[in-house]
């Protein structure tokens, strides 16, 4: 195939699952050999002002009809179904997880996204995700073709030979990675963590800021909870500073309300972590049963009693540290991820 395009909204370095797949996958085709033209269209998505809605409607319809184009899951989810019409363009959208489950939305806002989404997935020339979750929930819940949906997952960055498992002696630490979004559940697991008073840890939840109302009151909840000594919210952190606390780690936690897929679980496989978090969205598919301990959302005393075992049972913790270092090495690569979705930018392709 000759070309494609992907349409990314805002700045393609945000610090989020989404964007790092999107940005990766994009310099993946690049380095395969598709020529990839990033179009970066307005920041507000997925909820867009009108100019940045008018740009984007322009600057779609102007792309050739024989040039497949990948459109981000703000875009795709969030674009009005007749500005997507106006596409000449092959169209594959990208679902990390359906607008419509996020959280905070209103009962109004969710249906609007639904029905947009809906409808956008029925024009769609072929979709990507990142689970089969993501897929099931699609054709399930959207009546989507299960025959233009591909999984296409994250890949991983192989970790060095002789970091995995090299955690550092002390207190264990419990790492957390995740943007400080409520739907991430780091209030949980703070509420968790005080339950543990009994037991030795330090910990570390490191993500960036999604609103600044919500991060304070992780702060405030941390202090109040009396956590300030053994807690620390380190925010957006570089790449080397998370790699640094993964080989330090003993323990990898995320509460999460919700994922569509979740790289950072990833991440802790390939680090040797084990694993503690919750049995929701794609977290069963992606954490294996024996490299991880999953319970219900919303629960601290039940991701408290997680977090306890592994602490206190050294043996046990080794065994699952070692069963995450397995699954890690057979993840797959960045390359694999690109191969996957150039199959399906060559299957919409006009002959």
């Amino acid at each position: 195939m000759r070309s494609a395009a992907f349409a990314v909204p805002g700045d393609l370095d945000t610090v989020t699952g989404g964007y790092l797949y999107e940005k990766r996958l994009l310099h993946g085709l690049r380095e395969i050999g598709v020529p990839t033209r990033h179009i970066r269209l307005g920041g507000s998505f997925p909820d867009p002002t009108a100019a940045d809605e008018a740009h984007a409607r322009s600057a779609l319809s102007a792309v050739p009809a024989d040039v497949p184009l990948i459109l981000d899951g703000f875009v795709f989810g969030a674009l009005s179904p007749a500005a997507l019409a106006a596409v000449s363009a092959p169209v594959i959208g990208m679902v990390h997880h359906p607008l419509a489950r996020e959280e905070g939305l209103s009962p109004e806002r969710r249906r609007t996204l639904y029905d947009t989404e809906r409808a956008n997935l029925h024009r769609a020339d072929a979709v990507l995700v990142p689970s089969p979750h993501t897929r099931r929930i699609l054709i399930a819940e959207y009546d989507a073709d299960p025959r233009r949906i591909t999984v296409a997952r994250p890949g991983t960055d192989p970790v060095p030979a002789g970091t995995v498992g090299a955690s550092e002696p002390g207190p264990p630490l419990i790492l957390s990675v995740g943007i400080q979004h409520p739907r991430k559940g780091h209030d949980v697991l703070l509420r968790a963590l005080a339950l543990l008073d009994d037991v030795e840890f330090r910990a570390v939840i490191a993500g960036t800021e999604y609103d600044r109302s919500h991060t304070a009151e992780l702060a405030r909840l941390r202090d109040e909870l009396g956590l300030a000594d053994r807690v620390r919210l380190a925010g957006g952190i570089r790449d080397a500073e998370r790699d640094r606390l993964a080989r330090a780690a003993s323990v990898f936690a995320l509460a999460t309300r919700y994922e569509g897929y979740g790289l950072v679980f990833d991440e802790a496989l390939a680090h040797g972590l084990p694993i503690v978090s919750c049995r929701v969205g794609a977290v069963p598919d992606t954490v294996p049963a024996d490299a991880g301990l999953l319970v219900s959302p919303e629960d601290p005393t039940a991701f408290a009693a997680g977090l306890r075992l592994l602490l206190t049972d050294p043996a046990r913790r080794d065994a699952m540290a070692e069963a995450a270092a397995r699954a890690g090495h057979g993840l797959p690569t960045w390359r694999d991820t690109a191969e996957t979705a150039r199959r399906v930018l060559e299957h919409v392709s006009p002959t």
